[in-house]
């Protein structure tokens, strides 16, 4: 599994020593004794791939004001849709020295990076399956989405005139809320012969469908994670192919509110990282203004 390189400050600042330590624990209590090698590409958690095992060793679970990073969760999802061919083989979990961890079977491929209907495909699947007992309740519809970007843009120094970027037409939140991955970008999305992979639920949510197509669409993640957002043609091949007709419309009526939030966390993720006007929130900010535009 390819995993595209990026950095977040939020990783666990953990010692040569204590992974050292953490690494040969595995070893000993018969989860891999294979030779560990780092996969890169986590903005929260450690990762290594142990041959034919992925362990995950999780950092701050409050440190993002979008994306959760819960090993509970994850386990519980991983645990409800075992056997499906939607999400990796999961195998053990535990804590090590107050910090969880979780290991499930590598799934083999790549890295997804085209072909829109298929992800659409993948994420009707997803919204099909049975809702999972405690996993929290996601936000949905206009007044919900405004509380949670008001309270992104409460972390930023500098929120600049994104305030005024606020869209105008309310939508009420869905009728029926269902499993959402709650991060589908494409570096969470692994492709190999034409089968597709979710993998990294550290946000699992009961919610709106319509979230996770946003998700996916979002110039912002797309440009952070393929290296470039998604053509009119490959978003429209999205919407034609997912599955249900009526969520695909409540998206395009959420779509500025989805777009203003992103763009909100962008410029958080940019106060975080150091960046000033990065391309991702170029990107998403663009999208805002065009949705604006012909409001």
């Amino acid at each position: 599994m390819t995993r595209a390189e990026t950095t977040e400050p939020g990783l666990p600042n953990l010692s040569p020593y204590f992974i050292a330590r953490f690494l040969a624990y595995l070893s000993d209590c018969g989860v891999s004794d294979a030779t560990p090698s780092p996969l890169l590409g986590g903005r929260s958690n450690l990762v290594w791939r142990l041959g034919g095992i992925v362990v995950k060793l999780y950092g701050d679970s409050h440190a993002n004001p979008l994306f959760a990073n819960d090993a509970a969760r994850e386990y519980a999802t991983l645990q409800a849709l075992n056997g499906i061919a939607l999400v990796p083989e999961l195998l053990t979990s535990g804590q090590f020295e107050g910090h969880d961890w979780l290991a499930y079977r590598h799934s083999p491929g790549v890295t997804w990076s085209s072909g829109t209907a298929e992800v659409a495909a993948l994420l009707g699947r997803l919204h099909a399956q049975p809702v999972i007992p405690n996993l929290p309740i996601g936000v949905s519809g206009s007044e919900e989405i405004k509380d949670q970007t008001r309270s992104i843009l409460a972390y930023c120094g500098d929120a600049g005139d994104l305030n005024r970027l606020e869209p105008g037409r309310k939508i009420p939140a869905a009728g029926r809320k269902v499993l959402i991955h709650g991060d589908p970008v494409p570096g969470n999305i692994v492709t190999s012969g034409g089968c597709l992979t979710l993998i990294d639920w550290q946000c699992p949510q009961i919610g709106d469908p319509a979230e996770d197509l946003a998700l996916f669409l979002s110039p912002a993640m797309q440009q952070v994670y393929r290296g470039a957002p998604l053509t009119g043609a490959e978003e429209a091949t999205f919407l034609a192919a997912y599955p249900d007709a009526q969520i695909t419309q409540r998206y395009l009526l959420l779509k500025p509110w989805f777009h203003w939030r992103m763009t909100a966390y962008c410029q958080w993720r940019d106060e975080r990282d150091g960046d000033q006007n990065s391309l991702a929130y170029r990107l998403e900010r663009a999208a805002l203004e065009a949705c604006l535009e012909h409001a």
